[in-house]
């Protein structure tokens, strides 16, 4: 008997133990729990205001479109209620940076291949016609579909010749971050891959009033070369939807909005994404939603490799905020460990190579006179600074190119915010109504010119003379 109550007595203080480690997984404090983010969500949105289509999303029990900035939504068209979708797989060019474009290939003229949003319980049928000059096939990643479907060569289909087409149909009972890819190793590395989006029956609580996808993926592109080497172990470009920074198009948030973010990742690499100014929960992975009760409160998510990962949070913190790869060697572009033939300091490939500051500022206005920007001085450096051991490091590998890739989303950001922007990098900007709606405004408007560079406010702080006499500018509405 005292061992039987002496196991019932351990068996609730084990389930006390869960309890509350359950409720502190979604209590207010971590900002990670269902019932404590709903509470802290609440009405943001009534209260600050939607648009129209928000509001008739919201009444007909609609899940909020998924953004994937840099890539195309898929249309489809219904068959006897059948959503059917057309893929063509061909070579693509994508220019990541004003002065970088690569050969790779991809869907739809697109790398990635542009996203497919369905819903949980559609029946699908996506078309893939080869453009390609060999064969290839499509796997549905993480599909519970039948084996006819997986896109396995020689094993559930036979290889798409080039010229040829294979017809997927199949029906969904799955929700949330998928993705497609070629089933072929090297053509995985020559970019294809698309974001593959399962909306629930039901929108997820909380809901969210702001949704993107972000797929993370890495080139080697040798120098003299436009073509990716898939067979190289280091990369030296890093993407961010088939683009670097700073030509990522930033993601505009409402500030007080409650925020979901997916990233999926198919290269070599395992990234570390950290958001700046927030604290996330990690609520899905590849495999579905997960639930409330473990969801994990952070500010940077491991994406491993054929992995994805859904954060969520709440947007209070207003201004714009970094969302990137932490490894160091991926927050730039055009790094390698190799002697390779371009620029080079010592045993490092970057674009800015000399180690003195006359020639780096020789090199930048020439790349700036190559993509019609205008040069700024690189932060400052001491006077005797070759002379200290390591340097260069970070010194001259700034290049703001504001104008060069300046778009709507860009509207407001302070002048020459470019110049430290390279690699897995983009922007969170988490901005008050009036902004909101002015640059949604912008964007609806199509393409337009930069605005004029106004003065503004410069920086007092620095301690660099010249940098003091000259005025600080600004991209000013």
């Amino acid at each position: 008997m005292l061992n039987g109550r002496a196991t019932i007595r351990e068996g609730k203080m084990k389930s006390r133990r869960r309890d509350f480690f359950c409720r502190a997984l979604t209590g207010a404090g971590l900002l990670a729990g269902a019932s404590a983010w709903a509470g802290q969500k609440g009405s943001s949105m009534e209260q600050q205001g939607m648009n129209r289509a928000d509001k008739a999303r919201r009444a007909a029990g609609d899940s909020v479109p998924v953004e994937t900035p840099d890539v195309p939504n898929l249309p489809h068209t219904l068959d006897h209620g059948v959503k059917v979708f057309q893929l063509v797989a061909e070579p693509v060019q994508r220019k990541i940076v004003p002065y970088k474009t690569m050969d790779v290939w991809g869907y739809n003229g697109s790398c990635p291949g542009p996203t497919i949003q369905v819903r949980q319980g559609d029946r699908v049928r996506i078309v893939l016609d080869n453009h390609l000059p060999e064969s290839t096939s499509m796997h549905w990643h993480g599909f519970e579909i039948p084996i006819q479907m997986d896109g396995m060569p020689y094993i559930s289909q036979k290889p798409i010749p080039p010229g040829g087409r294979f017809v997927y149909e199949f029906d969904l009972h799955q929700h949330g971050t998928f993705f497609y890819h070629s089933h072929g190793a090297m053509q995985e590395m020559m970019g294809m891959i698309g974001m593959f989006i399962m909306h629930p029956k039901a929108p997820y609580q909380p809901r969210v009033d702001h949704d993107f996808g972000i797929i993370l993926q890495e080139w080697a592109i040798l120098p003299g070369s436009t073509i990716p080497n898939t067979a190289n172990m280091e990369f030296n470009w890093l993407t961010f939807n088939g683009v670097a920074s700073p030509m990522t198009t930033p993601m505009l948030v409402r500030l007080g909005s409650r925020v979901r973010m997916r990233f999926v990742n198919l290269g070599m690499d395992h990234h570390p994404i950290h958001l700046h100014g927030h604290t996330f929960a990690v609520t899905g992975t590849e495999g579905g939603r997960l639930p409330a009760a473990i969801w994990t409160p952070g500010n940077t998510v491991l994406v491993g490799v054929a992995q994805a990962r859904d954060v969520e949070f709440v947007a209070n913190n207003p201004g714009d905020w970094m969302v990137h790869c932490h490894l160091p060697h991926h927050m730039m572009n055009s790094m390698s460990d190799l002697l390779l033939k371009g620029a080079v300091v010592e045993d490092r490939m970057i674009m800015t190579a000399a180690t003195n500051d006359t020639q780096a500022l020789s090199q930048m206005q020439t790349l700036a006179n190559t993509i019609g920007v205008e040069h700024v001085h690189h932060a400052p450096i001491s006077p005797n600074a070759n002379s200290v051991p390591g340097f260069p490091q970070d010194a001259f590998m700034e290049m703001g190119m504001d104008k060069a890739v300046y778009k709507p989303e860009n509207y407001g950001l302070p002048f020459n915010w470019s110049a430290d922007m390279m690699g897995m990098m983009t922007l969170l900007r988490v901005l008050p109504d009036e902004m909101y709606d002015k640059i949604m405004d912008l964007r609806s408007a199509g393409p337009h010119e930069a605005p004029a560079r106004t003065p503004c406010v410069r920086n007092t702080t620095t301690t660099n003379s010249e940098e003091k006499e000259r005025p600080g500018k600004g991209w000013l509405p």
